[in-house]
């Protein structure tokens, strides 16, 4: 029975490992490739936030967090997909690359920096511009679930 008591065991029900951190700050994030808006740099920072926010149980700090998340939007390309008999595309990709400086105040050893890059594909017959809040959005789900996982998920 004293060989149990001394034993402890971390269990997540999200994956991730945040030590004994206790919070976060995640900056706003900079629009440095050619076509990004910063509209769209705005939103990938707010969903990073959301899914770190949800997937554990840090809190969000304006500065200085024990957790510091931030970077650039170094990618934001349109490309045409699925080529048609006639030449012309079906569908145009939209692939938004971050690069992503990650520091730990309480672990160092962990500290990183690192691209990632995911893609939406969308109809070739509506314009970027109507669609474009969507995508962002849809994509910068997908890159902060990696960030996370990179992270804090430790995979």
């Amino acid at each position: 029975m004293l060989m149990l008591g001394a034993c402890r065991m971390n269990v997540s029900f999200t994956g991730g490992d945040v030590g004994q951190a206790r919070t976060v700050s995640v900056d706003l994030f900079q629009a440095r490739a050619p076509l990004a808006t910063p509209q769209s740099a705005q939103l990938f920072t707010e969903t990073l936030r959301d899914v770190l926010l949800a997937q554990s149980p840090l809190k969000l700090a304006r500065g200085d967090g024990d957790l510091q998340y931030s970077g650039a939007i170094v990618g934001y390309d349109v490309q045409p997909v699925s080529i048609q008999a006639n030449e012309s595309a079906a569908l145009n990709r939209l692939t938004l690359t971050a690069s992503i400086i990650y520091v730990n105040t309480l672990e160092p050893k962990k500290n990183s920096e690192f691209t990632v890059s995911r893609f939406a594909d969308y109809d070739s017959s509506r314009d970027l511009v109507t669609v474009e809040e969507q995508l962002v959005t849809e994509i910068g789900k997908q890159l902060a679930q990696d960030i996370f996982d990179r992270t804090i998920g430790n995979w």
